[in-house]
């Protein structure tokens, strides 16, 4: 990372790192789509060279986002952050370490049995996870499709913004740093749904148990929403200090 120390869009904010025992878990947090943070995953991934490369992504979603990878263009024009990570990649273990899947589910499950919840909150719970869970078969389906035809569907329009990578660095990182701004403000000002919430909190548990299964894998570069950077960090910090857990 020496040779990109003074470049804006790279800087310890955005970026964790987990020693474990046979490497070190590079967590690097993101804007969806956006221009700053696609650069700063793929030069991620190019320095670290990773044993395995893994992204906020469900498994099933995983096949579109590679064959959106497959693009002659840099970064790909289709899939944000995840197919640009991909596409920077040399290693062939790319994870989807995110929901919906049958230990998620359980563990939503189990979780939701043992805090109990209203009504309201498990309608959200569901509802959110319905949608997920459709948006999912979705990239499922294009992914299959890709495979076997020229076809490419976009299943999600990218996110614009008031930037583009042809910007300097610093136009980049300062848009993206007031994303991140606003977000945080709008969270302050209108706190979440105990639905949202609960499924941020289940959602950053299973993703750092997923990690920690890399423990004794190497390198693991890990792009996960801006967001969520500093619960997994420390999630998956205590998991690997207490191996038991």
């Amino acid at each position: 990372m020496d040779a990109h120390y003074d470049d804006p869009r790279i800087t310890g904010e955005h970026l964790r790192s987990i020693d474990t025992p046979t490497g070190t878990v590079t967590l690097v947090g993101v804007v969806h789509d956006h221009p700053a943070s696609v650069f700063r995953v793929r030069t991620v991934v190019t320095d670290r060279v990773p044993d395995v490369l893994a992204l906020e992504l469900p498994p099933l979603s995983l096949p579109l986002f590679e064959r959106y990878a497959e693009d002659t263009r840099t970064p790909p024009v289709f899939g944000g952050e995840a197919s640009a990570a991909i596409q920077a990649s040399t290693t062939d273990r790319v994870v989807g370490i995110d929901g919906p899947t049958l230990p998620f589910l359980r563990r939503l499950a189990v979780t939701l049995y043992r805090k109990g919840g209203s009504i309201g909150t498990v309608r959200g719970i569901l509802h959110g996870l319905a949608s997920v869970t459709k948006n999912t078969l979705r990239c499922r389906l294009a992914g299959s499709l890709a495979a076997v035809t020229s076809i490419r569907l976009e299943v999600d329009s990218p996110v614009t913004y008031a930037t583009s990578r042809v910007d300097s660095p610093e136009r980049q990182a300062e848009n993206e740093h007031s994303q991140i701004t606003r977000a945080r403000a709008v969270m302050d000002a209108f706190e979440p749904s105990r639905a949202a919430s609960f499924g941020d909190d289940v959602r950053e548990t299973h993703m750092a148990d997923r990690l920690a299964e890399f423990r004794n894998d190497g390198d693991v570069v890990a792009v996960v929403g801006r967001h969520h950077l500093e619960p997994i960090a420390e999630q998956l910090g205590a998991r690997l200090a207490d191996p038991d857990r």
